[in-house]
């Protein structure tokens, strides 16, 4: 490898440190985080590494330095910053769908309350809102129940969102994982999937939901990813 080439590399992994780090932020802001709880990573573009979070470290403390590069077995890469610490205990999950759905730049987990809540009765979000169709394509499902601590977590995520719409899955009886192009639209859905899990729960406390059906669904997604704002890039799935 040539030295361009490294200079490159560092390059990447550098601006992507300040840009996970910075990120971090709208988990408390956005409510969906307690203590030190959550996290979010970037897979470096183009090469097979991603940064994450330390494990334990308050929010306010973390900074571009503190963030963590490992390869894509989750692995803490030596001589690197913050290789001394250790990672987010959810870096074996990450590293799995990172290995596994390339087109995947971006992994966030919360445990934002109303869509925790979901997850506690191991219940999928009906698609019963427009915003809802737009951003996850139809509800948002349940993954199977995993303990932390190796890539099971990781494998259920997968299972679950591969080839789904959605951007988001309530592991079972845990918390929320969403998916991204990169680590900034994995945080947007991690937003929104709080946002409609509270909405939907408000709805249900009044009665009976009712379903869009699903060719509307399917108009709503195909403008909104398509066609919607600026610089529309279309869908995950």
């Amino acid at each position: 490898m040539s030295d361009h080439d490294v200079a490159a590399i560092e390059a990447a992994v550098a601006d992507l440190r300040k840009q996970v780090s910075d990120l971090h932020a709208q988990l408390p802001d956005n409510g969906l985080v307690m203590w030190t709880g959550g996290n979010v990573s970037g897979r470096v573009p183009g090469h097979d590494l991603f940064v994450i979070k330390p494990s334990g470290v308050m929010y306010p403390d973390l900074a571009p330095e503190n963030m963590i590069v490992c390869d894509l077995d989750g692995n803490a890469i030596p001589g690197t910053l913050g290789s001394d610490r250790s990672p987010s205990s959810d870096t074996a999950a990450h590293a799995y769908v990172y290995r596994t759905m390339p087109h995947v730049g971006g992994v966030v987990h919360t445990h934002s309350p109303y869509a925790t809540a979901w997850a506690a009765r191991n219940e999928e979000i009906p698609c019963v809102i427009t915003g809802m169709a737009d951003e996850f394509g139809g509800p948002i499902p349940v993954g199977p129940f995993a303990i932390i601590g190796d890539d099971s977590i990781g494998r259920g995520i997968v299972a679950t969102l591969d080839g789904h719409r959605s951007r988001a899955v309530l592991m079972a009886n845990h918390g929320v994982f969403t998916i991204g192009k990169d680590a900034k639209d994995a945080v947007k859905a991690a937003v929104m999937c709080e946002d409609v899990a509270r909405t939907v729960h408000i709805a249900k406390q009044g009665g009976e939901l009712v379903p869009i059906p699903q060719d509307k669904i399917d108009a709503l997604f195909n403008r909104y990813q398509n066609v919607y704002g600026q610089k529309p890039q279309g869908g995950m799935a």
